[in-house]
C-alpha cells in the first residue's frame, strides 16, 4: 500500500508531461509534410498513440494525484528519464521496423542525455524529419528536460523546486539566478534559445551549411550532444570555418548558463574572466590543444604544426567538453592523445552547462582542499579557509564532492568489469563506460570514431543505457533509489 502512494502519483505526472513531451513530434511532423518525406505516417502514429496511452494512464491514476513530496523528487527524475526515451523511440521503430526496442532506446536515451553515441549507420540517407527529430531530442536534453518540466509542472498543479535540485548540474544548487523557479527555467532556456539560433545562423550563412545541416549540428553543439545528420559526423564538410565556428559554441555550450546571463543582462562581458571555473576550463583547453598538436606532429600522425593544430584543436573540444562531434578518426592517433581527450571529458565542463563529467568547479574544490589538506599536515593549527570564486566552501559541501567523486569514480570501475564480463575488450569497456558516463559519445576501439554503439550485444548495451542515466543524473539521483533508507517511511 506504501509502495502505491508513492510510485502511483509520480507515474500520474510522468504520463501528463509524456503527453505534453510527445507535442514536441509535431515539429517533424511539418518537416516531414513540407518535404513529403518518409517519416509523416511513423510520426502521426506515434503522436496518436503516445496521446492515447498518456491520456488513458493519466485517467487511471488520476485519484492518487497529490502534492510531491521531497523524495518523490528523485523518483520523478530517474522516472522521466526512463520514460521519455522509450516514448521518443517509438517513431524510430515504427520508421525503421529492423530496429529493436534495445537500439532505438539507445538512440533516444544518447539524444536526452546529450551523449551523442549513436546505433545507427547511414545517416546521409534518413529522412529529414528522423534526423531532426534526433537532434531535437538532443536539444530538449541539453539544458535539461527536467529544467523544462519545472516550467511545465506548475500548468500541472505540481511545484518544481524538489525537482530542479534533484537534477540541476554543480554541486551548489542553490545559487540561483531568480527566487523563482519558473522564471530561471525561462531565463536559462532564452539564453540558451538565442545562442543556438546565433549558431545556426553562422553555420548556414558563413559555414555553407543547408538549412538541415545547420539547425540539426546548432542543436547539437549547444547541447554538447554530438549528434550529426552524416556518418561521418563534421568530417564530412571538411571545413575550417565550420569547425572554428562550432569550437566557439561549444564552448559557450560548457560555460556556466548562468554566468552567460549574468554577463548578457549586465553587459560586462568581464563577467566570464572573473568566473574561476571559466579561466580554468579555458586555460586547459588551451594548453592541451597545443601541447598535443605538438606532440602529433613529433609522432609524424600529421606533417605540420598547423594541420595538427587544426585537427586537434577541434575534436579535443569537441571530447573534453563532452560534445563528441570528430571530424577525424582520431581513434589512430597515438593513444597518448585521445586517452587525455576522455580524461579531460571528466573534469573540463562547467557547472550549470550542458556538459556531463565531474565538472570544473568539483574539480577546483578537490584540487584546493587537497593543498589544504597538505598545508595542514605542515601547519597544523593554522587555518587554511576553502574558497572558490570568493566564496568561502562549506565543510558539507567538500564531504558531498568527496561522496560524488567516489561513487562516479567507483561507477566507472563497476559498470567497466561488467562490460568485460560480458566480453568486449579492457580498450573499448573502458572508454565506453567513460565516454557514455560523461554524456561524451564516441570512446575508443570498437566504439570509437569510426564506429558506433551498434556492435555492441544488447547486454552492453543497457550497461552503456544505465551509465549515461548515472552521469546525466550524476549519480546521486539514480543511486539513491537502491537504498533501503529511501523507501522506510
Amino acid at each position: 500500500m506504501q509502495l502505491t502512494q508513492r510510485i502511483f502519483p509520480t507515474i500520474n505526472i510522468l504520463a501528463r508531461v509524456a503527453a505534453i513531451f510527445s507535442l514536441w513530434i509535431l515539429i517533424p511532423i511539418t518537416v516531414a509534410w513540407w518535404g513529403n518525406d518518409a517519416g509523416l505516417q511513423p510520426f502521426i502514429t506515434s503522436l496518436a498513440s503516445l496521446l492515447l496511452f498518456s491520456g488513458a494512464l493519466s485517467l487511471l491514476t488520476h485519484r492518487y494525484k497529490r502534492e510531491m513530496k521531497s523524495r518523490d523528487g528523485f523518483i520523478l527524475v530517474v522516472g522521466l528519464w526512463t520514460t521519455l526515451p522509450a516514448v521518443a523511440a517509438l517513431p524510430l521503430m515504427l520508421f525503421d521496423t529492423q530496429l529493436s526496442f534495445t537500439h532505438a532506446y539507445f538512440e533516444t536515451m544518447s539524444a536526452l542525455t546529450t551523449t551523442g553515441a549513436t546505433v545507427l549507420t547511414g545517416l546521409d540517407q534518413l529522412p529529414a524529419s528522423i534526423n531532426l527529430w534526433r537532434h531535437l531530442l538532443n536539444w530538449l536534453g541539453g539544458m535539461g528536460i527536467i529544467v523544462l518540466a519545472v516550467a511545465i509542472l506548475p500548468m500541472l498543479g505540481v511545484g518544481g523546486m524538489q525537482l530542479f535540485k534533484a537534477e540541476t548540474p554543480g554541486p551548489i544548487k542553490d545559487s540561483k539566478l531568480t527566487p523563482r523557479i519558473r522564471e530561471t527555467a525561462r531565463n536559462l532556456w532564452i539564453v540558451y534559445a538565442g545562442l543556438t539560433l546565433a549558431c545556426a545562423l553562422l553555420l548556414k550563412f558563413v559555414g555553407g551549411m543547408s538549412w538541415l545541416d545547420a539547425v540539426c549540428h546548432a542543436f547539437a553543439a549547444m547541447c554538447l550532444g554530438g549528434f550529426s545528420t552524416h556518418d561521418a559526423s563534421v568530417g564530412f564538410f571538411n571545413s575550417p570555418i565550420i569547425e572554428a565556428i562550432l569550437i566557439v559554441f561549444m564552448l559557450l555550450a560548457a560555460t556556466n548558463f548562468a554566468t552567460h546571463y549574468l554577463a548578457l543582462t549586465g553587459r560586462k562581458f568581464s563577467t566570464y574572466w572573473k568566473d574561476s571555473e571559466f579561466k580554468a576550463m579555458i586555460v586547459l583547453i588551451v594548453v592541451s590543444t597545443l601541447g598535443s598538436a605538438a606532440y602529433l606532429v613529433w609522432q609524424k600522425t600529421y606533417g605540420d604544426y598547423l594541420t595538427s593544430l587544426r585537427h586537434v584543436a577541434f575534436n579535443l573540444v569537441s571530447i573534453a567538453t563532452d560534445s563528441g562531434f570528430a571530424s577525424v578518426d582520431f581513434g589512430q592517433w597515438p593513444i597518448f592523445v585521445p586517452l587525455l581527450m576522455l580524461f579531460l571529458s571528466c573534469i573540463t565542463a562547467c557547472s550549470g552547462s550542458t556538459g556531463g563529467g565531474v565538472k570544473m568547479i568539483r574539480t577546483l574544490i578537490m584540487l584546493r582542499e587537497s593543498k589544504r589538506q597538505m598545508s595542514t599536515l605542515i601547519h597544523p593549527n593554522a587555518v587554511h579557509p576553502l574558497r572558490v570564486n570568493g566564496m568561502s566552501i562549506p565543510g558539507n559541501i567538500v564531504f558531498a564532492i568527496m561522496g560524488f567523486v567516489f561513487l562516479y569514480c567507483m561507477s566507472i570501475v563497476g559498470l567497466t568489469f561488467i562490460l568485460l564480463i560480458s566480453g568486449l575488450d579492457f580498450l573499448s569497456s573502458f572508454t565506453a563506460i567513460i565516454a557514455c558516463i560523461n554524456n561524451a559519445g564516441p570512446g575508443l576501439g570498437v566504439v570509437g570514431p569510426a564506429s558506433n554503439y551498434g556492435v555492441l550485444s544488447d547486454f552492453q548495451i543497457w550497461v552503456c543505457n544505465f551509465a549515461m542515466l548515472l552521469g546525466r543524473l550524476e549519480v546521486f539521483s539514480v543511486l539513491i533509489l537502491f537504498t533501503r533508507a529511501f523507501w522506510k517511511s
